[in-house]
């Protein structure tokens, strides 16, 4: 499940279901707007696990013992990106307003991720992190994850300087041309679908199990948040997972 902006209770720049505290918004707004997608899902808040996200490539495998971390009760872990885990019931939780969210599905094992992929995240292979932890944890084989890039910042949107450009070249190599169009002014547009599709098939999902939303956050400001569209007055949208009983 990935949330647009609409269908809370959030006001102004916030308006209307922004899931996050950081961005000045009331804490029972943002209580409220979880309550929500929690009758949404069926479940109640006190099942979500939230992340703890700083642009990391960290991956933690949460249990029963994590729920309502994040939201009804303090963390006790810190610059987390990516949460995994095989247990039903527990609602995997990542917030985005640009960047690229990744949610994974092992069929087979039962298992399921979700990462927060932004452009360092990208470039230190976020998906790749997330693969080899799903097979350390759960024992899933690449070739039976299936996984979807979800709504986040397109290429034509993304404008980024020469010093972000070189870390992608110098990350990708020569793929790295698969990902980066140069301006005119010295500047690059970016595709981290493109980038985050590579990471993904060289941690061996096969291209056939990758799915793509092709929706841009930044392109459609009035029901999604971005970032870059609202220079920085915004909230937060959430992405969320969870394994159900048989």
């Amino acid at each position: 499940m990935f949330t647009a902006r609409l269908g809370g209770v959030s006001r102004g720049h916030l308006a209307s279901l922004n899931l996050s505290t950081s961005k000045g918004d009331e804490p029972e707004n943002v209580r409220e707007n979880f309550r929500r997608i929690a009758e949404t899902l069926g479940t109640d808040v006190s099942a979500f696990v939230l992340s703890d996200q700083t642009h990391t490539v960290n991956v933690r495998r949460v249990t029963s013992i994590d729920a309502g971390k994040g939201l009804t009760r303090p963390r006790d872990y810190h610059d987390v990106d990516g949460l995994i885990t095989d247990e039903k019931g527990l609602v995997l939780s990542t917030v985005y307003a640009d960047c690229v969210p990744l949610f994974f599905l092992d069929p087979v094992r039962k298992a399921i991720g979700l990462s927060h992929s932004g452009r360092k995240g990208t470039v230190n292979f976020m998906g790749l992190h997330t693969v080899e932890a799903m097979h350390s944890s759960f024992g899933c084989e690449p070739a039976d994850i299936l996984v979807c890039i979800g709504p986040s910042i397109c290429r034509s949107c993304y404008e980024v300087g020469d010093d972000v450009a070189e870390e992608f070249r110098t990350a990708f190599h020569e793929d790295a041309g698969l990902m980066l169009t140069a301006k005119d002014n010295g500047r690059y547009f970016l595709d981290l679908w493109t980038a985050n599709r590579l990471v993904l098939t060289q941690a061996g999902i096969l291209p056939e199990h990758i799915e793509c939303t092709d929706i841009c956050t930044c392109c459609n400001p009035d029901y999604l948040f971005s970032h870059r569209a609202s220079h920085g007055l915004r909230g937060n949208m959430g992405a969320f997972m969870m394994l159900v009983s048989d």
